[in-house]
Order: C-alpha cells, then structure tokens, then sequence
C-alpha cells in the first residue's frame, strides 16, 4: 500500500447541488491528511451550530450553515476515500 502520507485528493466529488448540477468541487492534489483536518474543522463548527440551532428558536440560519458545513466535509472525505480505495493503494 502507498504511504498515506504521500496521498492526495483527486477532485472527482462534486457538492451544493442546484437543479442537479454541482456548483463546487474538491480540489485535486491536496494531501489527504490536510483534507481530512479540514474536514474535521468543519465537522466542528457544523456541530457546534446545530447545537445552537437545537437550543434558540427561529435559528434557520444555524441550521442552514450546519448543513452546508455537512456537505462540505463529507464531500472531502468521500474524495478521500476514492483515494484510499483506489485499487493502486491497497496492494498488499
């Protein structure tokens, strides 16, 4: 298997989706281990939103932040799992 910290992203998952076409993409060759970071950043910052959301009322824009912030992450590590599954990479 290739080392995980020579990996990088292969820009193929698309996200935030209008009328079935993606506006955004992953960028390719960012090294996986800085992707998922920034993945978790903003897994943290989505969490800590829709925790407001669940505790202020009329906190539509909390929500719709933590939702987007949702997208994004899971967007980046959907592209991160492309790579770590790519058949080149799990050679024994």
């Amino acid at each position: 298997m290739t080392n995980p910290k020579d990996l990088k992203t292969i820009g193929l998952t698309p996200f935030s989706y209008h009328a079935n076409q993606p506006l955004f993409r992953i960028n390719r060759d960012v090294p996986i281990i800085q992707a998922l970071h920034h993945a978790s950043d903003l897994l943290h910052i989505a969490k800590l939103l829709a925790s407001d959301a669940a505790m202020i009322r009329d906190s539509d824009r909390h929500a719709w932040a933590s939702h987007f912030l949702q997208d994004m992450s899971k967007a980046i590590i959907d592209d991160v799992a492309k790579v770590l599954d790519a058949p080149c990479n799990n050679r024994a």
